[in-house]
């Protein structure tokens, strides 16, 4: 049953407020993306189910039957998760996620297709990336164009994202042929994507050592890692709008436009950074609920998942949690 908690923020450079935070579902099982189609909410959690959450709260962990077993490598597993435009209809959604193979561990974007209360694997679209332990990037998301956009991490090695020969670094674009192509490059371990209302795609990113990035990002561009880190700027390469500066470390997963602002969910932060992009500034912190993954709009509420159940984590008795905030 859902119920409500009173729970404080943080206001840079103001006084704390009290906002109410509704617990939409709990006891989710590492959870990574935010879906929702009507009322029903469907978030991929790694260790390879979709939970699927009715307007009541009742959440049943569907399983997802794949071509490979998931890697057990360290933030690997079913990862990103975007229902189809066409859902109501095909019951179909694309989905990343991390496998081994001989040893070593790959990633790969499929469709998977709803049936009988479980999700099967129908299609392969982009396959055998190499990845290692860290870094496999991951987001899904459908742009404004229709097409479906991918993040892939530089897996653990920085030369990948200068090297136009591999994907690993990088932001792909699918085409309508269904081919990929490089979208942008010079990406450390980029996790999340948002589009604003005019059309403009921005990226987060995890920086080597603090100094997290929030992009915006343009076709064919070169974001400069590892070449040019922070604030660092190089011909040719492009400099982050926003950065964590050289003492704080983000680990910024998921973000979205909510009413204007851009919210990053952070992991290692443990807050939502609320972003006013006209000044280029973090204008407050969303805090008090541990590790944040992914954050959702829909419009009128901003919805977001903690990751306190990922093994780095303090998580509490009813972790991983679904929230609402009415703001």
């Amino acid at each position: 049953m859902k119920r409500l908690l009173l729970l404080s923020f943080i206001l840079f450079g103001c006084t704390n407020e009290e906002i109410v935070a509704e617990k939409v579902a709990t006891n989710l099982n590492t959870p990574w993306s935010i879906n929702q189609y009507d009322d029903t909410f469907y978030i991929s959690e790694r260790v390879g189910t979709i939970a699927k959450i009715t307007s009541d709260g009742k959440v049943v962990h569907e399983e997802v039957r794949l071509s490979n077993d998931l890697s057990n490598a360290s933030e690997a597993g079913l990862l990103g998760f975007v229902l189809k435009s066409n859902f109501a209809n095909s019951q179909e959604a694309f989905a990343y996620y991390t496998y081994d193979q001989n040893g070593d561990a790959f990633n790969r974007v499929v469709t998977i297709k709803r049936i009988d209360g479980a999700w099967h694997e129908i299609a392969i679209h982009l396959d055998g990336i190499p990845t290692g332990n860290i870094h496999h990037g991951g987001r899904l998301e459908i742009g404004p164009d229709g097409l479906l956009y991918v993040t892939i991490g530089d897996a653990g090695n920085p030369n990948n994202a200068q090297d136009q020969t591999t994907y690993n670094g990088k932001i792909l674009r699918m085409k309508e042929d269904g081919s990929f192509e490089i979208f942008s490059a010079g990406h450390r371990n980029p996790q999340g994507l948002a589009w604003d209302a005019n059309g403009t795609l921005y990226e987060a990113e995890h920086g080597q050592t603090a100094n997290d990035e929030i992009n915006r990002i343009e076709q064919g561009k070169n974001y400069g890692y590892p070449i040019i880190q922070g604030t660092e700027t190089k011909e040719g390469l492009e400099t982050p709008i926003i950065t964590s500066g050289n003492n704080e470390t983000w680990a910024p997963s998921g973000i979205t436009f909510h009413k204007g602002k851009l919210y990053v969910a952070t992991l290692r932060g443990e807050a939502i950074k609320v972003i006013d992009l006209s000044t280029n500034k973090v204008e407050r912190s969303i805090t008090g609920f541990g590790r944040v993954r992914d954050v959702f709009s829909d419009g009128e509420s901003l919805y977001f998942i903690t990751n306190n159940t990922d093994g780095r984590g303090s998580p509490s008795a009813d972790d991983d949690v679904l929230y609402k905030l009415n703001e």
